[in-house]
């Protein structure tokens, strides 16, 4: 109980006072594979004692600016925020098409998607300021992917949260493997997530005991977070700043209940 009200006591000041975010970019490895993440934090927590962390996986573009902001926000919670390069240093995709044969590298090859994650949870996990206790793990498009598949993988944290990721998987998790609380926030109208699709994932979860939710926001399609995506949902795939919002209020109150 004490802890937690410590905890709610950091956040809340860092929302009141104007959190002083640090950032820094951060250059890790996957065997003989270099990779270059951001870290964010408040850096007035320093002292105060260990502190959540969240890992936060990219669009299937790469780490960019998009999910920079996304850790910075975090950061201003009151959380050490870790963006992860799935596909390593200096490789970013300059348009769809690239984008799309990136991405599906990991796609075809579920183990390493999976390992390259939790070489980037192992970096948050060895932060000074993170909490190695509570951790949690959140994704956009490809990365709402990345983090479910750290879940079936029995990835040791608290709970993972996909916004508009794909749901399918090749390899579904196995009965008691997974230990992370899953909360996953769709569009309703997205058409790389079919009805079919959602229908598979949730039977997958019951099948295994998972701990899960799932959310579909009306009128959202794909990417409905990133404002780079337009507003023209015909394309499939545009932003919805309600969708967005909400979205973003539902994890904050799914991290009060993992980290309590």
């Amino acid at each position: 109980m004490r802890t937690a009200f410590i905890f709610c006591a950091a956040l809340l000041w860092a929302t009141a006072a104007g959190a002083a975010v640090h950032t820094e970019t951060v250059e890790y490895r996957h065997g003989k594979v270099v990779l270059e993440g951001y870290l964010a934090y408040d850096s007035s927590l320093i002292g105060t004692g260990p502190v959540p962390g969240v890992l936060v996986v990219h669009e299937w573009t790469g780490l960019g600016d998009y999910v920079k902001i996304r850790a910075r926000r975090l950061a201003e919670l009151g959380y050490v925020a870790f963006a992860a390069d799935v596909y390593g240093k200096g490789i970013r995709a300059k348009n769809a098409d690239e984008a799309a044969k990136l991405a599906q590298t990991y796609y075809q090859d579920r183990r390493l998607f999976r390992d390259r994650v939790q070489a980037a949870l192992a970096v948050l996990r060895g932060q000074e300021l993170s909490d190695d206790r509570r951790l949690a793990a959140i994704g956009y498009c490809f990365g709402g992917s990345a983090v479910l598949e750290l879940a079936r993988a029995g990835a040791d944290v608290r709970g993972v949260v996909s916004f508009h990721g794909i749901l399918s998987t090749t390899q579904p998790a196995e009965p008691g493997t997974v230990k992370a609380k899953i909360l996953v926030l769709g569009g309703a109208d997205d058409p790389y997530v079919p009805d079919s699709q959602v229908a598979a994932f949730e039977e997958e979860m019951r099948r295994v005991g998972a701990d899960w939710q799932l959310t579909e926001y009306g009128g959202a399609v794909h990417s409905f977070t990133n404002p780079d995506a337009g507003n023209d949902a015909s394309r499939g795939a545009a932003y919805n700043e309600a969708a967005d919002r909400r979205s973003w209020e539902q994890m904050k109150m799914f991290f009060e209940e993992i980290f309590r």
